[in-house]
């Protein structure tokens, strides 16, 4: 269901507009893929769409961020406060929708103790000092690529089962750990090969200079 955050997106600024409805073929649009994916998307939710009306904006909202655990309370622990992970605690999308930043953690002795987001960094060593006290948290890594394994399984010796890594870097986990990446520069690379189709469509020269 990784569609589900940007329909919640979309649903929020329909919502602001006082907007009372939508139909997926908006909805579709929207979010820039085929009116049968969101029906379909949605119908794993529950059916409560109405034919003709469409689905009730706020309602629908609700549904998506029950399914998205929105009411529940998530703590974040972040590792590698550098300019990423001091941009990604700062961020309100790290502080809503129920993620809470319980903990923030770092190697560098220029950083530990500095207060970032009203948190004090501790350093990595003492991160055995949060186990048993996080459930159900999310670890975020935003180290360098070098030290990300090495985080990645101290956050799954405490007990950490959901791991965010935004470091350039391939990572192990145990099966039972849930793991996304978020690599920025894979992402770059996706959109300038797409620029690149997008020349050679128009008859532009595909290749640079050289």
């Amino acid at each position: 269901m990784v569609r589900l955050p940007v329909y919640r997106r979309i649903l929020s600024e329909l919502l602001a507009e006082d907007a009372g409805n939508v139909h997926s073929e908006q909805l579709a649009q929207l979010a820039r893929v085929n009116a049968a994916k969101v029906r379909k998307d949605l119908s794993l939710l529950g059916s409560f769409g109405t034919r003709g009306t469409g689905y009730d904006v706020a309602f629908l909202l609700g549904q998506i961020d029950r399914a998205l655990g929105a009411e529940d309370d998530w703590p974040v622990v972040v590792v590698g406060i550098g300019n990423l992970g001091t941009a990604l605690v700062n961020s309100e999308g790290f502080t809503t929708r129920g993620y809470r930043i319980f903990a923030l953690f770092d190697a560098d002795p220029a950083v530990v103790g500095a207060t970032v987001g009203g948190l004090v960094v501790r350093h990595i060593d003492t991160l055995s000092e949060v186990s048993g006290q996080v459930g159900s948290a999310i670890g975020v890594v935003a180290t360098p690529a070098a030290a990300a394994q090495r985080v990645t399984d101290a956050l799954v010796d405490v007990g950490i089962g959901a791991i965010l890594n935004f470091a350039p870097q391939v990572l192990n986990v145990p099966p039972h750990v849930l793991l996304r990446h978020v690599d920025l520069g894979a992402e770059l690379q996706v959109l300038s090969f797409f620029q690149l189709r997008r020349r050679g469509a128009v008859g532009e020269p595909v290749s640079g200079p050289r």
